[in-house]
């Protein structure tokens, strides 16, 4: 199991829809990409293709 990360202000913000959305800033933190196709990926993961930058 993968470590937990305690969420800080400024790792997301609430959407319009209620959802939790994740920033760069956590990403950054969390240090990989979770191949989720995520809105504020820093790794560059594109989900159409599967791949990452």
């Amino acid at each position: 199991m993968k470590e937990r990360i305690p969420l800080e202000e400024g790792d997301y913000y609430l959407s319009e829809q209620g959802y939790r959305v994740f920033t760069e800033k956590y990403h950054l933190k969390r240090g990989y990409c979770c191949e989720s196709g995520c809105r504020h990926c820093p790794y560059g993961y594109n989900a159409k293709t599967n791949t990452q930058k």
